[in-house]
């Protein structure tokens, strides 16, 4: 694959391209069903009342196709060979291929549906549906994941919205991949990135826009923040709530006396 990799690659895309079309179609065959039945009665209606109508319908047809698709995909990541394991190697290898198809189906539903459902126990069911470790009570408000198989979220796990969390990092043509960990009661900030070979541990909160490196480990209870992310104190954590809030560092200098008040 790697001595003919323009050939593998465009085997590849073809072979994705494939596999969407047929996703779709097969989550589209319950729309198909309902419009051959009902759209020819209504499609004769004189009164103008069928195009209100039609477009309810259609409407309708949207979110059948989309809790479908829901079906559909995890269904066909089950029988195809998309199990995930932790590897290191090149993008075209014969370990890459499983990691290329499980994303591309999962992307599939990213980029369409699954925005409609992310913040419901829908959002929570697919996710599982697709090989993501999940604990009772997570809040996740973001649909941005990528190797879902490959992701753990401990009991009561929050990750706010836009927040990225993918198991792999890699370059140059290297791929790694890699577990990414989020323990209980963890928080993962709103637009935070987090790549993988990451461990988040219990109770830790890593703040909105911060970037998680791959091989960082945020212990139990920690606040990272950052790009990259570092670990921040607690006299630091109180410093900025301070400024925010409008006052002064503990440890900055006093503002000098205004020299009118000290005239008087």
């Amino acid at each position: 694959m790697r001595r003919f990799s323009g050939a593998s690659y465009a085997a590849a895309v073809i072979v994705v391209y494939l596999l969407g079309a047929t996703a779709v179609g097969l989550a589209l065959a319950p729309v198909l069903f309902a419009a051959a039945w009902a759209a020819p009665a209504l499609w004769h209606w004189g009164s103008w009342i069928r195009w209100p109508v039609l477009g309810v319908g259609a409407g309708i047809a949207l979110f059948v196709w989309g809790f479908a698709l829901l079906l559909v995909v995890p269904v066909l990541n089950f029988v195809l060979p998309t199990r995930i394991r932790p590897s290191e190697g090149g993008f075209f290898t014969a370990a890459a291929v499983p990691w290329y198809l499980h994303n591309a189906l999962f992307y599939l539903v990213r980029y369409t549906f699954l925005p409609f459902v992310t913040p419901t126990p829908i959002g929570v069911w697919f996710l599982r549906a697709m090989g993501m470790r999940i604990g009772r009570r997570p809040r996740i408000a973001t649909e941005n994941f990528t190797d879902v198989s490959m992701i753990t979220l401990g009991d009561d796990v929050s990750i706010g919205g836009s927040a990225h969390l993918f198991a792999h990092y890699g370059g140059a043509g290297r791929l790694v991949i890699a577990p990414v960990v989020i323990e209980t009661r963890a928080t993962i900030g709103e637009k935070a990135t987090v790549m993988g070979d990451v461990v988040v541990g219990e109770g830790a909160t890593v703040l909105a826009h911060a970037v998680l490196l791959p091989g960082t480990r945020v212990g139990p209870r920690e606040r990272w923040g950052g790009a990259p992310a570092r670990r921040i104190d607690h006299d630091e954590w109180q410093d900025y709530r301070r400024m925010t809030e409008g006052a002064a560092p503990h440890d900055a200098a006093p503002e000098p006396e205004p020299l009118t008040s000290a005239l008087h």
